[in-house]
């Protein structure tokens, strides 16, 4: 490991569900994620956000704020991992990336799918709830 990178995962929320996503890539594939990807020299966390989810799904998000991290050591591989908490409008994600992600689909928070991405493993630990959490 030579750096620590800085990961962004974005919750998205409509209709009482949150957005999850099957990874394929090789940075964590066959696990459950949110939309999102590395925060860009010179983009502040709110931009990488909305450029992520809109890459990868197409979706426009709302109301964003910051929510809670995570440090994750992957083999080889040492990320914090911020969370940032949306609203979307619309409830259909388009598979934009179909070589990162095989199906985007909305879950209840209390019933994600396994396997889970080890940021949202650890975000699980905090006892976390997206749709109680009101930091600024």
């Amino acid at each position: 490991m030579d750096s620590v990178r800085i990961g962004i995962g974005v919750i998205i929320r409509h209709s009482g569900k949150i957005l999850v996503g099957l990874r394929k890539s090789k940075h964590g594939a066959g696990t459950y994620c949110f939309a999102g990807g590395h925060l860009e020299v010179g983009e502040t966390i709110f931009d990488c956000a909305k450029r992520e989810v809109r890459e990868e799904t197409g979706l426009e998000i709302k109301n964003l704020r910051a929510g809670p991290h995570t440090e994750d050591f992957f083999p080889n591989k040492h990320y914090l991992t911020l969370f940032v908490i949306a609203d979307s409008d619309s409830g259909e994600p388009e598979l934009r990336e179909p070589e990162k992600f095989a199906i985007w689909e909305w879950r209840d928070w209390n019933n994600l799918p396994e396997p889970l991405f080890l940021p949202i493993a650890n975000l699980l630990k905090q006892n976390f709830n997206p749709f109680t959490h009101t930091k600024l």
